[in-house]
């Protein structure tokens, strides 16, 4: 390693929607005196927090004092954020924690984000990153079409040629690389740091996933989900398309406020495209543990101690074990009821 570089211990923490993450971050941050930064590509947007699942409330230690958050609420939501602010400013924020002492806890969230700084990704203003290009071409075709209609909601393509996969792919890549050199420049400056990455996933069985996403999604419905999404419209002058570009709550919430879905019509197609969005997640970290990344899997209740142990390990610059489980050589066979395979 080159003596100029600088090694951050960077701890990750993923995990299906509805499974933990946040919390189990939170846990961690306390217990290793760390700072969180979000990876997820919504609740960077102000306002948008039911829908988005920030949970604010949460970042807060056992004696009542605030764990420090980094990456949410930073921008307005009709502003086109991309991959390459956020490798920008997620370097930016890993530097801060560092220099403050405190260790650095990203947490998310959103695959690309993620993937950008778990396997970093070059940008450039010629050819598209290979790394870049390999996780598009892991993407199921509707969450391709999805990442298009929130860079580019009215993407001719999306219109013209919604089967094209390869031109909805080169779009994205065009559209997700850095539209000057300063901020090019600004994205690479994580370069002269070092990672290393202890990443820690959240473990639930496919079942109870299933009933999370049902139970938080009824809750947030009765917190002020589509009142959320109302004031966005009427008072932030979100557009109904710009919200049906962010996916699942809020493009759920945007018909049912036009009157094209009534409120039952709303919560179970709502419901149902989450759990196929879970789905999706599980696969992406498969591919993760396919491509040599390892993730450590916990459930938070009942393997706390180990996961503590790990970090603590990770943190003292020991050696880790291997993960003791595997997604990739999980198979769940038909979802039939709760606690069944």
């Amino acid at each position: 390693m080159e003596k100029d570089k600088i090694t951050v211990p960077v701890l990750v923490v993923l995990g299906p929607t509805a499974s933990g993450k946040t919390s189990f971050a939170v846990r961690l941050a306390e217990r290793f005196g760390g700072e969180i930064i979000s990876a997820d590509s919504r609740q960077l947007y102000r306002g948008m927090d039911i829908g988005s699942g920030k949970d604010l409330a949460e970042y807060v230690r056992s004696d009542g004092s605030k764990i420090p958050c980094h990456l949410i609420d930073i921008a307005d939501p009709m502003y086109e954020y991309n991959l390459a602010e956020f490798m920008r400013d997620c370097h930016s924020a890993i530097r801060t924690v560092h220099a403050n002492g405190h260790a650095v806890i990203l947490a998310g969230g959103t695959a690309l984000y993620l993937d950008s700084i778990l396997r970093s990704y070059e940008l450039s203003g010629g050819a598209p990153s290979p790394e870049q290009r390999k996780f598009l071409r892991s993407l199921p075709p509707e969450e391709l079409r999805r990442k298009l209609a929130l860079l580019e909601p009215d993407s001719e393509i999306l219109k013209r040629e919604p089967e094209n996969l390869n031109r909805i792919g080169r779009r994205i890549e065009i559209l997700e690389r850095a539209p000057d050199k300063n901020l090019l420049e600004a994205a690479k400056k994580g370069e002269k740091y070092e990672y290393k990455f202890l990443v820690m996933g959240v473990f639930r069985s496919r079942e109870e996933i299933r009933k999370r996403i049902e139970l938080r999604l009824d809750a947030r419905l009765k917190a002020g989900m589509p009142e959320e999404a109302k004031f966005l419209h009427e008072e932030k002058k979100v557009s109904f398309e710009r919200m049906e570009s962010f996916g699942l709550e809020y493009k759920y919430m945007a018909l049912y406020l036009q009157g094209k879905l009534s409120f039952e019509e709303m919560r179970e197609e709502l419901l149902c495209r989450i759990r196929q969005f879970a789905k999706r997640q599980d696969s992406w970290f498969r591919h993760l543990e396919r491509k040599g990344i390892p993730i450590h899997w916990f459930v938070p209740e009942n393997e706390w101690e180990e996961a503590v142990s790990l970090g603590e390990k990770f943190f003292a610059g020991e050696a880790l074990p291997a993960p003791k489980r595997k997604l990739s050589a999980i198979f769940y066979g038909k979802v039939t009821s709760i606690g069944k395979n």
